[in-house]
């Protein structure tokens, strides 16, 4: 055993970027998806806050979503939302954890 160093030996500290505190920074924008049928309402595009996670990669499952909901972890608009169904509209802003996400309206056709 004698001198043997170790194949990953402590680096030195780097000046690393703090992640910004929950609800600071820009927000990631989000842009919905307009519903292919050219006879619904444009004005009627949203999403569920569950299927917002899961599309951002902040929650594998709907599961997953559904327990980090209910957990009060996650903010819309600054407000806990504890309803994993809540329908979220262009200019709504979701937060979980670091992270901020703000939806955006589809581009028109």
């Amino acid at each position: 055993m004698g001198n043997r160093k170790h194949p990953n030996p402590a680096k030195p500290k780097q000046d690393r970027p703090s992640s910004p505190a929950k609800g600071r920074g820009e927000p990631e924008a989000f842009v919905l998806r307009a519903d292919p049928d050219p006879a619904a309402d444009p004005a009627d595009v949203h999403i569920e806050l569950a299927q917002l996670l899961k599309a951002v990669g902040a929650c594998d499952t709907g599961g997953a979503a559904k327990h980090v909901v209910q957990s009060g972890a996650v903010h819309v608009n600054d407000a806990v939302e504890l309803r994993r169904g809540r329908k979220l509209v262009a200019g709504d802003v979701v937060s979980y954890h670091t992270k901020r996400w703000k939806l955006v309206a589809p581009p028109p056709k």
